[in-house]
């Protein structure tokens, strides 16, 4: 049994996805590998870099709070923006859990 122009096609793009030459992704299909794309690696790591850049910002705005509390902006403000901060790390962990 031959494969198919258009089966054929489909593997080649599924390779390149992944990153992988047509005989490495075929030789891990059929050793049971799981073979993920490229692409999903490069979005959980810029999940992860957004989600530890929110934590550090979380970090120095709680700082800012204990060394400098009510110099700049109205204390409630910046609270209110680090439980926004916390909600959208949580957000993002759960996007990159199911990535």
């Amino acid at each position: 049994m031959t494969v198919t122009a258009a089966e054929k096609a489909t593997i080649q793009a599924r390779a390149k996805e992944a990153g992988l030459s047509v005989a490495s992704y075929l030789r891990a299909a059929a050793l049971g590998r799981q073979v993920r794309s490229v692409l999903d690696h490069k979005a959980v790591g810029e999940l992860v870099k957004v989600a530890g850049d929110q934590g550090r910002l979380g970090g120095l705005l709680k700082l800012w709070l204990v060394d400098q509390p009510g110099k700049g902006a109205p204390e409630i403000e910046v609270r209110r923006l680090l439980d926004r901060l916390g909600d959208l790390q949580g957000t993002l962990a759960d996007i990159v859990g199911r990535v």
